[in-house]
């Protein structure tokens, strides 16, 4: 069985489609899957344009990408959560909340994974490893302001704001690469 990384946002048009094509880019070549939903998505709606053309330039083709709505098997299927905002990591542990332990917005997980230490990893997958070395940073780390760990919206924005978005999702998944990689 392949762990899932799950990347969560508002509507599943935007951010989180974003995030999985950019992961998925990034994440190459490790035993993962990544997938993405909403929190209030419409089944089956197209991804927005500018998203479109962002995930475009991962080298992916976006255009058989359609929306879903997140469902609570989404949740507990994935080993990894990982919202753009904190109202959607609130909105995922009420509606799975065994999924506690593994749900984090995208940039509050990043700022953990840069701080864990592959050492405190339990044995696992790599991603399972990477996820338990996270938690136990989160016990040396001060709490953030509230808008350090939510994902700027760009809808309604120009293009520019769409790839200053995905700009940050691929600063935020960085970390994350790192950690699994030494942690697996």
């Amino acid at each position: 069985m392949v762990d899932e990384v799950l990347f969560v946002c508002h509507a599943n048009m935007c951010r989180s489609p974003m995030a999985e094509f950019i992961a998925r880019r990034m994440l190459a070549g490790l035993p993962l899957a990544v997938a993405s939903a909403g929190t209030d998505a419409i089944d089956g709606a197209a991804m927005h344009p500018y998203a479109v053309e962002v995930a475009a330039r991962t080298g992916a083709d976006p255009a058989a990408f359609r929306t879903r709505r997140l469902r609570p098997e989404h949740l507990t299927g994935a080993a990894l959560v990982l919202t753009a905002t904190r109202r959607q990591r609130s909105a995922c542990t009420a509606m799975a909340p065994a999924t506690l332990a593994r749900t984090f917005t995208l940039r509050q997980f990043a700022r953990l994974a840069t701080e864990a230490r592959a050492d405190e990893a339990e044995a696992g997958t790599p991603l399972r490893a990477a996820v338990s070395a996270a938690v136990r940073a989160r016990g040396r780390l001060q709490p953030a302001a509230p808008d350090v760990d939510d994902l700027r919206d760009p809808i309604g924005g120009s293009p520019a704001d769409f790839r200053r978005c995905a700009e940050e999702i691929e600063r935020s998944i960085r970390p994350v690469l790192a950690l699994i990689a030494t942690a697996g």
